[in-house]
């Protein structure tokens, strides 16, 4: 799937820039984990933390893959 929208709008990282970061990196079991690693390479919800829920979302999504 290629989705790009806007999902963190403090630090402007997308769909795609999530997914990109997400595996980059070796594939993890645990969710919060990923979540951290993307937060380290992309910043998102580190700003307002508005995004979190939509970010652990999408990582869990791309994770069921």
């Amino acid at each position: 799937m290629s989705e790009n929208y806007l999902v963190c709008k403090c630090k402007k990282v997308s769909y795609a820039d999530i997914e990109q970061a997400l595996y980059k990196h070796t594939k993890f079991s645990d969710v919060e984990a990923a979540f951290e690693d993307v937060q380290k390479v992309t910043h998102c919800s580190t700003g307002c933390g508005g995004c979190h829920d939509k970010v652990m979302d999408i990582i869990s999504e791309l994770m069921m893959k």
